[in-house]
């Protein structure tokens, strides 16, 4: 854990800080995507609406972390008019709204860009700019489907099932589009130029599937959804009930990894079919999960924690925070409000990542200091205040 007084010094050694960045408050994936920056040392502001409109209250965004609040009213035009000119001193924009929105807010690409040509302007949405589907509503199920992951995902004679939201919104979305910007920041370096992010979920998680569709002619997606070498179809790579109504994973692919596996399982392997014999596949997974049911899941962790069998134990978030490796690696941070989530990844060994520990902002907490940063004077925000184009959280609880 870092020491809370050299956070200062961190700041500036992080790996991203100097970097301006506006995100325009959205759902899940463009908050990971500016949390991720923030994380890295960017100053992120999250560009509020108002918090007495419906969609303010309803985003909750919970991946705040780092970042400060400016509440503007983006529909009247001298709150577009504002944006613009935060746009002007910034080095990265991200939006998260269907096609055109942007665009009839005279806050496009062609003129942001045009007022400040090293402006990286990332645009995070499900299905892209362009397309049949580049206005269409979606979550990230809908986007999964399209990719054609979801039809690799679930056991046999099931329906296809989504793992939450983590594949397109948050890994196809929010990361890709972080790993876009970064890129994008980094060719600026070469050109002085920004560009636009076009960072469609549907796209971003087809990448990230890469290696099923390389991998087809292969055999490993030969068989259908469920019953091939990693998707629930093979016995050695599979989750089982323990005694005390918990879980293993067994990862155990390779053969010398399997057969330290079958040690562990109290088994002969001279007395088993082949491992890769598929028609022994569902017998034999009857037999292991009879054989994890007789232990508790800590008993199984004694036998298998020192082997290279690949067996290691579910664990619930709670567990997870306070199991021996990750506490080791601090791999889960607790910031001022007591709450406890990951530590950023990867680690970088001399500018790494120091999250805030701070509270989440509130809506406009921030809205005054950020416009003085950015060249506002005090009597433009007094008029922006009187207008009601922005909010501003301290001035309100003073009132």
């Amino acid at each position: 854990v870092y020491g809370r007084s050299t956070a200062a010094e961190w700041a500036v050694a992080m790996a991203l800080s100097g970097v301006r960045v506006l995100e325009l408050a959205g759902l899940a994936p463009a908050p990971l995507c500016g949390m991720i920056l923030a994380d890295f040392g960017a100053q992120v502001v999250r560009v509020d609406r108002l918090s007495q409109s419906a969609a303010a209250s309803a985003h909750g965004d919970v991946q705040a972390r780092g970042k400060r609040s400016l509440a503007l009213d983006l529909k009247q035009p001298q709150g577009a008019a504002v944006l613009r000119r935060l746009c002007g001193g910034a080095d990265v924009l991200i939006e998260p709204f269907r096609h055109g929105v942007m665009e009839r807010l005279g806050l496009g690409p062609e003129v942001l860009l045009q007022e400040n040509p090293r402006l990286v302007y990332a645009r995070l949405t499900g299905f892209g700019q362009t397309g049949k589907y580049a206005k269409s509503a979606g979550h990230d199920i809908n986007y999964l489907a399209l990719s054609g992951v979801l039809s690799k995902l679930g056991r046999k004679n099931e329906n296809p099932y989504p793992p939450v939201n983590l594949l397109a919104d948050f890994a196809g979305g929010g990361v890709m589009c972080a790993l876009g910007i970064v890129i994008a920041l980094f060719e600026r370096a070469k050109s002085g130029k920004g560009q636009v992010i076009d960072a469609s979920m549907v796209e971003g998680v087809a990448y990230l599937s890469s290696f099923l569709w390389k991998s087809e002619n292969l055999g490993l997606w030969s068989q259908p959804r469920g019953e091939n070498l990693l998707d629930s179809g093979a016995p050695f790579y599979e989750t089982y009930r323990t005694s005390d109504g918990k879980f293993m994973a067994v990862g155990a692919i390779e053969p010398k990894f399997y057969n330290q596996l079958i040690k562990g399982l109290g088994l002969n392997l001279d007395e088993l079919p082949a491992q890769m014999s598929f028609s022994n596949w569902p017998e034999m997974k009857k037999k292991f999960a009879s054989i994890f049911a007789q232990k508790t899941q800590a008993e199984w962790c004694s036998i298998f924690d020192s082997t290279d069998a690949c067996v290691t134990p579910v664990l619930s978030f709670e567990d997870a925070a306070s199991h021996q490796h990750n506490k080791e690696r601090s791999s889960f941070i607790k910031n001022d409000p007591g709450e406890i989530s990951p530590r950023p990844a990867p680690v970088l060994s001399r500018t790494p990542a120091v999250p805030s520990c701070k509270r989440d902002p509130f809506v406009g907490e921030h809205t005054e200091e950020i416009l003085l940063e950015y060249g506002f004077t005090k009597q433009e925000i007094a008029k922006l205040h009187s207008d009601k184009t922005i909010e501003i959280k301290d001035l309100k609880a003073s009132l």
